[in-house]
């Protein structure tokens, strides 16, 4: 299932929030081919989050939910690896689009959002934070920890409230999932395209850079 207006306006409240252990997962979608990078580079709700040059002969567009424990470890242990040795050095571009599997991670990717302004190495600073501490907001009081984490980075009570109120940040959100679910087959996280084709699942530096360096070289 994909998230949904009435689904996150019904939970979402400073009491209600933390009270929800869970969202029902996405329904499973059959597995298709690769997809053609047009398709993944095609115009979203929402600004891409962007980190490496636009001109980068190589584009990973990793799709995350901010509540995924796999998710987290790909970004604590594989993703500063392929920032140090392809990011950081101009060879790749890398974009990071929202793909919550639950109310929390729609909560977490919204918190992202509003106190990145669209300033991209900021938004991706403040959703490795959350990732790593994934445990505190996603199993304890969600709501009073993401208020915390928003204070830390500079918004008042009001501001985090409203960004978890907003309902046009939501809808694109959502919008943005479905169409990865119906037109890219994205049906768990962590999802990785690059160039246009689809990975599945946690993976190593390693098979990244089997991946990568031929394309390099073409």
């Amino acid at each position: 299932m994909i998230i949904t207006r009435r689904a996150f306006t019904t939970m979402l409240s400073l009491t209600g929030l933390a009270a929800v252990a869970g969202f029902s997962p996405l329904r499973l979608i059959s597995e298709a081919m690769a997809q053609a990078a047009g398709d993944v580079a095609k115009p979203v709700s929402l600004p891409d989050m962007v980190l490496g040059p636009k001109d980068a002969p190589v584009t990973i567009t990793e799709f995350a939910s901010m509540t995924c424990p796999h998710c987290a470890a790909f970004n604590e242990q594989v993703f500063p690896k392929i920032k140090s040795e392809y990011i950081d050095t101009g060879k790749i571009r890398y974009i990071f689009r929202e793909f919550p599997l639950d109310i929390k991670a729609a909560a977490g990717s919204m918190l992202s959002r509003c106190i990145a302004n669209g300033d991209a190495p900021k938004y991706f600073a403040v959703t490795d934070m959350l990732f790593r501490q994934q445990n505190d907001w996603v199993m304890k009081n969600t709501t009073e920890t993401l208020t915390r984490i928003g204070k830390q980075a500079g918004l008042t009570q009001q501001q985090v409230e409203a960004c978890l109120k907003d309902q046009a940040l939501l809808d694109k959100i959502a919008a943005d999932q479905k169409y990865a679910s119906d037109v890219l087959k994205v049906d768990s996280t962590p999802t990785f395209f690059i160039n246009g084709e689809k990975i599945k699942g946690e993976t190593s530096f390693e098979e990244f850079a089997k991946k990568i360096n031929p394309l390099l070289k073409s």
